[in-house]
């Protein structure tokens, strides 16, 4: 049991070794309040209690329905399955994205009878939910903390990330080429119709979600955007509350606080500054592949200024390992699930493509960089 909960929720346990250690320190007491960003947990406890809303009512289901439905070949299936993953990361997070298209990707190939091509569907779904979430602060959980940290206007981040989006999106059309235009038929109705219900409460989350949209753009209170979900989602489908990962915000809670108490010692402090002032961009992508993502940008965010520079270094680190980013992991483990047998292959192809695209961001940026 205690090695299952180690295996499922390696970061978490490892962030809650880094407080426990980092209290050896500085004792516990009322500074720690100061350390934690009550804003960036209300804000992402609940973007994530809408979203397992969203999941329940079929919404997913449905939106997959009608594409699966219009397409002829398995390059146009491939394609609006990557896309489904790229797009809606913008606004439901990369890991929901995953969670709700890949395992039905790796159904309509099967049913479509071209499942071979799981493994590059599943990995491109993988990569395009990682790129296309770093478009938009609520794409995913470091956007979201270091946006509100940065304090930069939406647009200003939203121009930041563009360039590498747009570059994430031509790369991933280009590489429909590797995939034959071979006939495709999916006729599958048993879920293209939503109850009354789920349609009322289809309504009901969108507002919720706007109401997000506008609470992260500070134009809303997080305080009244928190309490309208909690007491919105238990009236509306108490269950969505055990579909939220709640040891996500518990690890922001664990980084906060040994970011706070080891920011507290001078000489540690400046030691760690010297090394990511000036190299934002390369300790964000380096550490991200040893710690994953979100973990690198609340490590590395409380040793410098230059957020900019962070965030793009810790958005493109999510390519490369498969703990680059743990949404990948999601994916990985759908696919390991149906096709036990081929994990490896699988673990060859999804490093190969996520260094193919790492190097060539990496490069954007490289070239950005001189302008």
């Amino acid at each position: 049991m205690i090695k299952g909960f180690l295996k499922k929720e390696t970061v978490f346990c490892v962030s809650f070794v880094l407080a426990a250690v980092s209290v050896i320190f500085k004792p516990v007491s009322m500074d720690y309040l100061g350390y934690i960003d009550f804003r960036v947990l209300g804000i992402l406890l609940g973007l994530m209690l809408i979203m397992s809303g969203f999941k329940r009512a079929g919404i997913f289901d449905r939106i997959c329905s009608k594409l699966l439905g219009s397409v002829k070949n398995v390059r146009e299936l491939a394609f609006v399955l990557i896309m489904l993953c790229f797009f809606s990361s913008m606004v439901i997070t990369n890991d929901v994205a995953l969670v709700a298209f890949v395992p039905i990707a790796i159904y309509a190939l099967k049913k479509s009878g071209h499942e071979e091509k799981a493994i590059f569907v599943v990995v491109m779904q993988t990569i395009a939910a990682n790129l296309g979430s770093m478009l938009l602060p609520s794409g995913n959980p470091q956007n979201l903390y270091l946006y509100d940290l940065s304090g930069m206007a939406f647009g200003e981040f939203v121009m930041l990330l563009l360039p590498y989006a747009v570059t994430a999106f031509i790369m991933l059309c280009g590489s429909m080429i590797l995939v034959k235009k071979e006939p495709v038929s999916i006729n599958d109705k048993s879920q293209t119709c939503l109850s009354k219900k789920s349609r009322i409460l289809t309504v009901i989350y969108a507002i919720l979600f706007l109401t997000g949209i506008l609470t992260v753009c500070r134009i809303l209170p997080y305080e009244i955007f928190l309490i309208v979900t909690l007491l919105t989602m238990a009236l509306c489908d108490i269950k969505a509350y055990k579909e939220t990962d709640y040891f996500l915000l518990l690890t922001f809670v664990c980084f906060f606080v040994f970011i706070g108490n080891i920011g507290s010692i001078e000489i540690v402090r400046s030691t760690l500054e010297g090394i990511v002032k000036g190299r934002e961009a390369v300790t964000g992508i380096i550490a991200s592949q040893f710690i994953s993502n979100v973990p690198a940008a609340l490590m590395l965010s409380g040793f410098t200024d230059n957020y900019k520079e962070l965030v793009i270094g810790v958005d493109i680190g999510g390519l490369g390992t498969l703990i680059a980013s743990m949404a990948s992991l999601i994916s990985y483990k759908s696919y390991a699930v149906n096709f036990k047998e081929t994990k490896g292959k699988y673990l060859l192809q999804f490093t190969i493509y996520n260094i193919i695209f790492l190097g060539a961001l990496f490069g954007l940026w490289g070239v950005m960089e001189q302008f």
